[in-house]
């Protein structure tokens, strides 16, 4: 407990965690409220604007929220990970500053537009305000996830004899494949988070019998948007994201499923409880060659272990990035049973009378929260004990100068402050799903 980077990360981690609650939506949201906007240009299409002004409010609260809480974030480049910063800034400052300077600079002043502007605007500005405002929330992730990718796997880059990191190449930087399929993937996670959220107004809207139009179509907006990208998570983003994987982090795809010892045909496992002291799985329930044709398309593949990785390569925390990867990967399965089913029902005319779909709905929308929370803890874990993969450790981009009181005080305080910011943001959506959407058009 008295080291500092074990604070420093913990720290860094909580921050990150509490933080993506909020971009995670807002960047789904942007997606259906550009469709919301364009099925309202059709004739007879109010009750699609009408949602569209319930939905860029919640936007607008989550948006603030999320600027709120990504501050700290950035300055703990400079106080955690000030080593970080001076060796890689010259490759990662590069994203991280466009995404400040453009896409969040074009998403709040398209927020502003959509908010106040209908009126002065009309409805086809209006609406290409809120395909900027797409753009912009899109733009962004793109930004993060390149930075994030280059930490993954690195590529378009020089390093100097000070072991400094330079920009080499943009386009080779900007157009990693890690990058790619992780966006792909990151995006399509969004969306599903958006999708179950505004799924669950709907329901409980219906439940309560009130704005019964609104109900019906966010459920069915929701529903469908949800089953494709609930699908879409799966494959191909998620698939091609693990065959990187399998290519590149071969000692994180070895923790992700509790496998040491190496070989052909791997087994994929289910469920089990990784033993590291004694280097194995116990109580293990697997699928026979599964893991071999997912890692690399052959069921007689190669897949290596950890008892063949040098066990100072291995991910720090195992055990956590096990549990991490299974639990992603168990509700995403359950996403798209659960949005299969629904969207049967609404085919059919029964969801609207099924109550307990219509409860199931509902109570879900946590679940995407929390998938996307221990995919992104698969992602970071999997990469330690490297902040930069196999070039740059851990340990030797934390800050000299920070001690671990200092880190733990201050993250005291966050923690302090993030609650109380959190239940008051849950006390206005709360309100506005409780007034509807006609508090939206007022």
């Amino acid at each position: 407990m008295a080291d500092p980077l074990t604070w420093h990360r913990v720290q860094f981690a909580f921050t990150i965690i509490y933080h993506y609650l909020f971009p995670q939506l807002t960047m789904g949201l942007a997606l259906l409220i550009v469709v919301l906007k364009g099925l309202a240009l059709r004739p007879g299409g109010e009750a699609y604007a009408t949602a569209a002004r319930f939905w860029v409010r919640v936007f607008g609260l989550n948006f603030a929220v999320g600027v709120v809480t990504g501050l700290p974030m950035e300055f703990q480049f400079g106080t955690n990970w000030a080593r970080f910063s001076q060796l890689t800034g010259g490759v990662i400052g590069q994203t991280l500053a466009m995404e400040g300077l453009f896409a969040f600079m074009l998403e709040s002043s398209f927020l502003a537009m959509l908010v106040w502007g209908e009126q002065k605007l009309g409805p086809k500005k209006h609406f290409a305000a809120a395909v900027a405002l797409f753009i912009g929330s899109w733009l962004s992730g793109v930004f993060i996830v390149t930075t994030n990718a280059f930490m993954q796997h690195p590529v378009g880059f020089t390093r100097g004899d000070d072991g400094v990191f330079a920009l080499a190449d943009f386009w080779t930087y900007v157009l990693n494949p890690w990058a790619l399929a992780q966006y792909a993937h990151n995006q399509m996670a969004s969306l599903v988070t958006a999708s179950f959220v505004v799924s669950a107004v709907g329901a409980y809207w219906m439940l309560r019998g009130v704005h019964l139009e609104q109900a019906r179509l966010n459920l069915k907006v929701g529903t469908i948007a949800g089953l494709v990208a609930s699908l879409a998570v799966a494959f191909p983003t998620g698939d091609l994201q693990a065959k990187l994987v399998a290519r590149h982090q071969p000692a994180a795809l070895a923790a992700m499923e509790g496998r040491f010892e190496s070989g052909p045909r791997a087994t994929i496992h289910l469920i089990g409880q990784p033993n590291v002291a004694e280097r194995r799985l116990d109580n293990p329930i697997g699928v026979p060659f599964v893991l071999s044709f997912l890692a690399f398309g052959r069921f007689d593949a190669d897949v290596v272990g950890l008892n063949d990785i040098p066990q100072e390569n291995w991910p720090t925390s195992i055990e956590l990035l096990y549990y991490a990867f299974h639990v992603m990967v168990g509700l995403g399965t359950l996403f798209i049973g659960l949005m299969g089913l629904a969207a049967l029902f609404r085919w059919r005319g029964w969801l609207e009378r099924s109550r307990w779909l219509l409860w199931a709905l509902m109570l879900a929308f946590p679940f995407p929260y929390i998938a996307n929370t221990a995919g992104w803890m698969t992602a970071e874990l999997g990469r330690q004990p490297w902040l930069v993969y196999g070039l740059l450790r851990t340990i030797d981009g934390a800050s000299p100068t920070v001690h671990a009181g200092d880190t733990a005080f201050t993250l005291i305080g966050f923690s302090g402050l993030y609650f109380v910011l959190g239940l008051a943001f849950l006390f206005l959506i709360g309100r506005e799903v409780s007034h509807g959407p006609e508090a939206a058009h007022a």
